[in-house]
């Protein structure tokens, strides 16, 4: 068994709030580095924010321009050569199992010149240090708010702050799929939410859209999530998960609050998908470059009445499938002139995103939309979840009997 390695081991020891001061610490004793500097993606995800005890006097930098932003968008490391400075900044993206977090970016004295200014065992031991560390922020999270702090470019209201803490990531990506999803306004949201949870042979998703506003709105949301949460993981199926929900949200408030949902189980070894329309949102599905919309049956929402009866519905989805689950904050936007967000505009979205990583589409989408409103107010929360399909690598398969 091979043991944790040095830089591993030294992150696991240390208290959760300090362990980017250790691995800059290593990171300068080992490369002799001139500057090590932990970048956290913002809610929002258009910045990338220094992480230090508030207030910072660094200020953010873009998370799409620049050098830093480079390395964030294309998840690969990126140098910049500074000549008269004799240095170079290795700007690596810091990530895991899909999810963006940041950037981690060290600064170098220069070895040798172009693409031997920093040797490629030394980059290949600065993105392992980057990899641990995206590990350990994750769990250093439950114990400390310092890279939380890092992620807000302004405050949080409290529905939003409510809400956040909801989601599983932003991002995730395994052999057979890659997953991204983004909430707008990001520092005030109310009811829209999203999660998603894998198993050995399934994965579970779910787009969600709470009625109201605020506090009232977060609190039906978190109601709703986390009485589906209860239900899969007592190992019910899909109509089962809906009914619980269902039955909670009704409980709690006798049909004057509702949950538009929709539920989704798919079947990671062939691609069978089972799916409840529960309100709310819509699906698009973009193959061999056809954009369409899945036609649903559509059920109550959860919570609406008491004892309803939810049937799951199936379609299939082929390697190279991108399906959009887009929320009413989409459809309703209005531009400055009053007319709404039309098809052909979302349509057009779908398009000119389409060449985009999964977890880059979300974000995209979304500041189409914002152009389009323009400095217009938002009326409802907006969401945007975007999934490509891959299938399961034929090697993973397991062989029949």
């Amino acid at each position: 068994m091979d043991r944790p390695s040095t830089v591993e081991r030294s992150l696991r020891e240390a208290a959760p709030h300090e362990i980017f001061d250790v691995i800059r610490r290593l990171i300068e004793r080992r490369h002799q580095a001139r500057r090590v500097e932990l970048l956290m993606a913002d809610y929002a995800m258009t910045k990338l924010q220094p992480v230090g005890i508030l207030p910072t006097t660094r200020p953010p930098v873009s998370a799409h321009a620049g050098a830093p932003g480079r390395a964030f968008g294309a998840q690969e490391p990126y140098c910049v050569y500074d000549g008269p400075a004799s240095t170079v900044t290795a700007h690596l993206p810091v990530s895991v199992r899909g999810d963006r977090l940041g950037i981690l970016s060290v600064t170098l004295p220069v070895r040798g010149e172009g693409e031997d200014a920093i040797a490629k065992d030394v980059m290949e031991e600065l993105q392992e240090c980057a990899d641990a560390l995206a590990h350990e922020v994750v769990v250093a999270e439950r114990d400390t708010d310092l890279f939380l702090q890092a992620r807000r470019a302004e405050r949080l209201t409290l529905a939003a702050e409510m809400q956040w803490q909801l989601l599983p990531g932003r991002s995730c990506a395994r052999p057979e799929y890659s997953l991204g999803a983004q909430l707008e306004p990001a520092y005030a949201i109310f009811g829209d939410s999203f999660d998603w949870s894998a198993s050995t042979d399934d994965l579970y998703v779910t787009v969600s859209n709470g009625m109201g506003e605020g506090i009232d709105a977060a609190l039906l949301t978190n109601l709703g999530i986390n009485a589906l949460r209860n239900a899969r993981r007592a190992g019910l199926d899909l109509a089962d998960q809906a009914y619980l929900a269902d039955q909670a949200v009704y409980g709690q408030h006798r049909g004057s609050q509702y949950l538009s949902t929709l539920l989704l189980r798919f079947h990671l070894p062939t691609g069978d998908v089972e799916i409840i329309d529960a309100g709310s949102p819509r699906v698009w599905r973009v193959r061999r470059g056809t954009i369409e919309a899945i036609e649903l049956e559509a059920q109550l929402p959860l919570g609406m009445f008491e004892d309803t009866v939810y049937v799951a519905q199936h379609f299939h989805v082929e390697p190279g499938d991108r399906l959009l689950f887009i929320s009413d904050g989409v459809y309703d936007a209005l531009s400055p002139g009053g007319e709404k967000y039309s098809l052909r505009a979302l349509a057009a979205s779908i398009t000119h995103t389409r060449l985009l990583p999964a977890s880059q589409v979300p974000r995209a989408m979304l500041e189409e939309l914002l152009g389009y409103r323009g400095s217009s107010p938002a009326v409802d929360d907006s969401l945007v979840m975007c999934l490509d399909w891959h299938g399961r690598p034929a090697h993973s398969r397991t062989p029949d009997l």
